[in-house]
C-alpha cells in the first residue's frame, strides 16, 4: 500500500483489478464447464479412456440372454419347452414328480434337475454366444486392432448366487501397432442369480413328495428366512410349488402329483374326519 501511495495510485484501483481477475477466471470456468457438458462424450471417445476390455464386451452382450433363459426355464419347472406339464395361470409348469394313479406316491421325472436346467440355458444361449463372439472380434477390429480369437467350448454352471458361462480353452489376443499384444484367456460371463439355492430347496420338497406324497413348506421358510414357499393344490391332485427368493425376486416353479385322491373322495372321506 505504501508503495502504491508513493506512486500516486489509489488503493481502490488495486482492489478493482483483483475483482476483474476473479470475474475473468469465473467466466472462463463457466465456459469450460459448458464445453465439457456438450462435448465430453466425443472428447472421451477420441481419447479412448472408456475402451472396454474383451471380457466386459462379452459380459454386456450375453448377460441379458442368460438371465432371460434362466428365468423362463425356472418359471416352467426347469424346461424351456415343457413336454409334460400342468397349465397354471397360462404358464406351462413341468411335472418334476408324477403318478397318474390314485393313492400312490409320485416318481421323479428330473432326478438331475440342476444339470437339466444348465443344459436348457446352454441350448437357448448357444446362438447368442456365437453372435457375441463375432461381435467381440469385429468391434476390436474396427478400433484398429489385429485380433486372434479362439472361441473355446461353452459350458453353463449354476453356482451359489451366480450363473457362470465359461468358454473353456478360449482366448482372444489384441495387438495394435508396436504395442505389446494383450491376451485374455478362458473368457467367462457371470450373472447374479439364486437359482442354485432354489433348486436345492426344490429337490428336498420333491424327495418328500416322492416318499410321503406331500411336503411341509413352513419348515423351509422357518429355516431360510429369505425364502417364500407357496403351495397351490389343484382339483386333480396336482400341487404347484412356487419358490421365491425375497431378496432377489428369483422364482422357481414346478408341479407334482403324488398321493392324489379321486374327486369327491379325499382324505376326509377315507379317514372320516
Amino acid at each position: 500500500m505504501k508503495k502504491r501511495l508513493e506512486e500516486g495510485l489509489p488503493v481502490s484501483d488495486n482492489k478493482k483489478a483483483q475483482v476483474t481477475v476473479f470475474v475473468i477466471i469465473a467466466i472462463s470456468l463457466i465456459v469450460l464447464i459448458i464445453i465439457l457438458y456438450y462435448f465430453y462424450p466425443s472428447i472421451k471417445s477420441s481419447l479412448d479412456f472408456s475402451e472396454k476390455n474383451p471380457v466386459q464386451v462379452l459380459q454386456e452382450c450375453l448377460e441379458d440372454k442368460i438371465q432371460e433363459a434362466a428365468s423362463t426355464a425356472a418359471k416352467q419347472g426347469g424346461s424351456i419347452n415343457p413336454g409334460f406339464y400342468y397349465n397354471y395361470n397360462n404358464t406351462k409348469i413341468e411335472y418334476l414328480c408324477y403318478t397318474e394313479e390314485y393313492y400312490k406316491t409320485c416318481v421323479m421325472q428330473q432326478p438331475m434337475l440342476k444339470r437339466h436346467i444348465e443344459n436348457e440355458i446352454k441350448n437357448v444361449i448357444r446362438d447368442e454366444a456365437e453372435g457375441c463372439m463375432s461381435f467381440l472380434k469385429e468391434s476390436f477390429e474396427k478400433k484398429g486392432y489385429s485380433v486372434s480369437l479362439n472361441r473355446g467350448v461353452m459350458e453353463v454352471e449354476l453356482l451359489p448366487k451366480i450363473i457362470a458361462v465359461t468358454f473353456s480353452n478360449s482366448s482372444i489376443s489384441l495387438s495394435k501397432g508396436e504395442e505389446a499384444a494383450k491376451k485374455y484367456e478362458n473368457l467367462k460371463v457371470i450373472v447374479n442369480n439364486n437359482l442354485y439355492e432354489l433348486i436345492g430347496i426344490a429337490n428336498s420338497i420333491l424327495n418328500w413328495e416322492a416318499r410321503y406324497g406331500d411336503a411341509e413348506t413352513t419348515v423351509y421358510m422357518n429355516y431360510y428366512h429369505d425364502l417364500k414357499v407357496e403351495k397351490k393344490k389343484q382339483s386333480d391332485g396336482t400341487t404347484i410349488y412356487i419358490l421365491t427368493d425375497r431378496n432377489t425376486g428369483d422364482v422357481l416353479q414346478f408341479a407334482s402329483r403324488s398321493v392324489a385322491w379321486p374327486a369327491g373322495y379325499g382324505a376326509d372321506k377315507v379317514y372320516g374326519v
